[in-house]
């Protein structure tokens, strides 16, 4: 998953509704690119480079975590939406959309469909107004030179700026949640969402430390004999992970979301252990369980067996390369079970077997929806 990112991405309009266009655009980088974080105000200048109707300008600041080339396809669709098609005539034209990446960042890119900075950054009055707006501060790449000071150093004459704002797009919020933890099985994107959500929302994030657990590898080649070593392992660490992270934040201010709930000790040991080794766990376990805050929103990502074993084959960890389908339908069959069994918990089960929430835009926004809608 890439780091997020902000992209300027200046908009054009001088055919048909306008100002409609634009808004309209604005709401689809959302859906599909991003979350956009400041909107310009709207310019209206003559056209440029050719004779034509006046345009309509503005630009957005949005935070993005597809790769440049991928942005850059996603604005030509949404440009195809509207009805224009770049090639299709010589020289520049009357458009209903045109959308075009200015800066992301500091980066510079040169390939053949794309060049970062926009190399007619610094030429084009009407790309300058609105992106002082959002981003007088930010430095030219190559230039090391403020946009306000490109801004200032360019020809004002022509540019007018329209009473009209161009809305910021409905988003989602977390609001009324201090501590969710959320839930799924191997595989199920648990740890991706958790982050996406962490770095969207500007909560804590609270990561299961797996990785460093030294009897998960033997657990996987021999089950039987490092099955209760296993379980006390993850249990204490679960413990000491959730006791001092938690107890570092006021929950009635701060955010927190975490990609696992303590009660998966229980779930996970049940499944692995001998009938006296569980008994004695599950004494030690609501000991411990008792002193722990509890998340007042629990929501767990189902994904059938055969979208678990892809994503598990995908991400190429080797211990878990012989993971049992049979295993792993165990271990929905607990979780959902144990969800039932708890009549006071706030918990929101949602199948996202069809769903690729990292990859795709609508269907993260979609999730969302129906976690927070």
């Amino acid at each position: 998953m890439n780091p997020l990112k902000t992209v300027y991405i200046a908009l054009g309009s001088n055919e048909g509704a306008r100002f409609d266009f634009l808004q309209e655009a604005v709401e689809k980088i959302q859906q599909i690119t991003g979350d956009v974080i400041a909107i310009s105000g709207v310019y209206e200048t003559p056209a440029w480079g050719f004779k034509g109707n006046a345009f309509l300008n503005a630009c957005v600041a949005v935070k993005s975590r597809f790769a440049p080339e991928l942005i850059l396809k996603q604005l030509l669709n949404i440009e195809l939406d509207f009805g224009r098609e770049r090639g299709a005539a010589k020289g520049y034209s009357d458009r209903p959309l045109d959308l075009d990446i200015l800066l992301i960042e500091d980066e510079v890119i040169q390939t053949p469909d794309l060049i970062i900075p926009h190399p007619e950054l610094q030429n084009r009055n009407f790309v300058l107004a609105p992106l002082a707006d959002i981003a007088s501060e930010i430095k030219h790449p190559l230039k090391k030179v403020k946009i306000k000071e490109l801004f200032e150093a360019s020809e004002k004459e022509g540019i007018r700026l329209l009473p009209e704002k161009i809305q910021l797009p409905k988003k989602f919020s977390f609001s009324g949640h201090n501590y969710i933890a959320v839930e799924g099985n191997i595989g199920a994107g648990k740890t991706s969402f958790s982050t996406m959500v962490s770095q969207d929302f500007n909560a804590r994030l609270i990561l299961e430390r797996f990785k460093d657990n030294p009897f998960l590898p033997k657990f996987y080649e021999d089950g039987q004999r490092y099955a209760f070593p296993l379980e006390m392992s993850f249990l204490a660490d679960r413990y000491q992970q959730l006791s001092d992270d938690l107890a570092q934040y006021d929950l009635f201010t701060e955010f927190v979301i975490s990609d696992y709930d303590v009660f998966k000790s229980l779930i996970f040991a049940k499944i692995t252990l001998h009938d006296d080794e569980y008994s004695l766990y599950q004494k030690l376990f609501h000991l411990m369980y008792k002193e722990l805050v509890k998340p007042d929103l629990y929501v767990y990502l189902y994904q059938n067996t055969d979208r678990l074993l892809e994503n598990i084959k995908k991400r190429g960890r080797d211990y878990e390369q012989n993971i049992e389908a049979d295993y792993l339908a165990n271990i929905n069959r607990s979780y959902l079970s144990f969800i039932k069994s708890q009549p006071g918990l706030n918990v929101k089960i949602i199948d996202i077997s069809e769903l690729d929430f990292v990859n795709n835009r609508k269907d993260y926004l979609q999730l969302l929806g129906e976690i927070i809608g």
